[in-house]
């Protein structure tokens, strides 16, 4: 179950995520094995010797293009990265679609606080479904959600969604997904919130459509069931 949540991808931009983590690490993997490569070779190549009296060098030779060549390349490469990460950037945090659904999200010392609209689709009226530590959503429906704190800073991070937000106490940060993959996942704070800190997990469940009216049906509020 934990490996599940971070090989999984269950949003329409995890992928991209993934993809940027990747890209990453294999640009800095390589520079880094290359540069070590080459400075453990010429450790061992021009290693002190008898009779051979070590040459002091300025830096304001050929030897400089070994700095400067390098240096430029991996620049370029800085270059790459960042617009990389710029585009998945906005498209997460920025170029944010139309709700098809919103929903609430409170942190607190030590649970996470759910509020799913109700029938109506319409968040904070009276067929309003509250959950603790409990999120039920629908595959493929676009959320927004509205993330608050009671009391510090949280962070509100769903690994399957490659999804991570901090809440922080005072403010309204709206942010979205689409999930794309049926199943049961986790949902962590990961900010350092205080004692319990650690046991503060939640669990994601991701319907089908039918699976998602039946919860509907069976959590909506009964004195509103019954006179609807």
């Amino acid at each position: 179950m934990f490996f599940q949540n971070y090989l999984d991808q269950a949003s329409t931009f995890a992928a991209d995520i993934d993809l940027l983590f990747m890209i990453i690490t294999l640009v800095v993997g390589f520079w880094f094995l290359l540069s070590e490569g080459a400075f453990f070779f010429l450790m061992f190549k021009y290693k002190r010797k008898e009779g051979k009296k070590a040459e002091y060098i300025t830096g304001e030779g050929h030897e400089k293009h070994w700095v400067n060549t390098p240096h430029h390349i991996v620049l370029v490469f800085d270059v790459i990265l960042i617009a990389g990460a710029i585009m998945v950037w906005n498209k997460v945090k920025i170029d944010q679609p139309e709700p098809e659904r919103t929903i609430r999200v409170i942190g607190q010392q030590w649970a996470w606080t759910f509020v799913h609209p109700g029938k109506d689709n319409i968040l904070d009226t009276e067929d309003d479904i509250v959950k603790i530590d409990e999120l039920h959503v629908e595959k493929g429906v676009t959320y927004h959600f509205k993330l608050e704190a009671k009391d510090v800073l949280h962070s509100f991070s769903v690994p399957v969604f490659r999804l991570k937000q901090d809440a922080v106490p005072g403010r309204i940060i709206t942010g979205w997904f689409t999930p794309t993959k049926q199943g049961e996942y986790d949902i962590q704070c990961a900010e350092m919130c205080g004692v319990a800190h650690g046991i503060m997990g939640a669990r994601l469940f991701i319907d089908d459509p039918d699976m998602y009216q039946y919860w509907l049906e069976k959590n909506t509020p009964k004195t509103l069931a019954s006179n609807q």
